[in-house]
């Protein structure tokens, strides 16, 4: 294969990656999910912009106000796992261009005055974003259980009262507890998926 990363990380990031569904009691520290931030910090977005936003859901009353919001079958998961994320885009990152691409002093006003455009440019880039996050999880030796099932305007209303932010998904985080995993589904072959024109 041509593939510079070892096999070993190959398969913890990829391979033998699964949503965890289970988790077990072991915390998550502070300390790692900044680790986890400053590995994934450094992934591409487009002109740098950098839109991902994260609460970390920790004490008992934000939690209980979190799973309110989750679909009936996400609920239990989320109540349990020993950190949740919510990770969301930042509708304004075009307010950090002069720190983010300060070589290009007039790239605020490209986004300025349109906001339909700037969401989904915001929602786009911290998508990217939300894929390099799971993964930053799993190379820090965690699992991972993302999620979009839950009521997007009413996580936005509990955890981002500005009305800047749009939520992209819900992230269960920690060591995988036990029948952590179902079994891994099939995947589209490479002929299924690329062409060439």
């Amino acid at each position: 294969m041509s593939i510079v990363l070892d096999q070993s990380a190959q398969d913890l990031l990829f391979r033998d990656a699964r949503t965890a569904n289970t988790f077990s009691d072991e915390p998550v520290t502070d300390e790692q999910v900044q680790a986890i931030y400053e590995l994934v910090k450094y992934a591409p977005t487009s002109l740098n912009m950098q839109p991902l936003r994260v609460v970390l859901v920790r004490s008992p009353e934000a939690r209980e106000r979190l799973v309110a919001l989750m679909a009936e079958g996400n609920q239990a998961k989320t109540a349990a796992a020993p950190l949740v994320a919510v990770l969301a885009a930042d509708t304004n990152f075009h307010d950090k261009f002069d720190r983010t691409f300060p070589h290009a002093p007039g790239v605020r006003d490209w986004f300025t005055g349109d906001d339909a455009a700037r969401a989904e440019t915001a929602r786009f880039n911290g998508a990217l974003q939300v894929g390099y996050f799971i993964l930053g999880v799993r190379a820090a030796g965690l699992a991972a259980g993302p999620m979009t099932g839950f009521d997007a305007a009413g996580v936005e209303k509990e955890f981002f009262t500005d009305g800047e932010h749009r939520v992209l998904a819900v992230v269960n985080i920690g060591k995988p507890g036990e029948n952590a995993w179902f079994d891994r589904n099939p995947r589209l072959a490479y002929d299924e998926v690329v062409t060439t024109a």
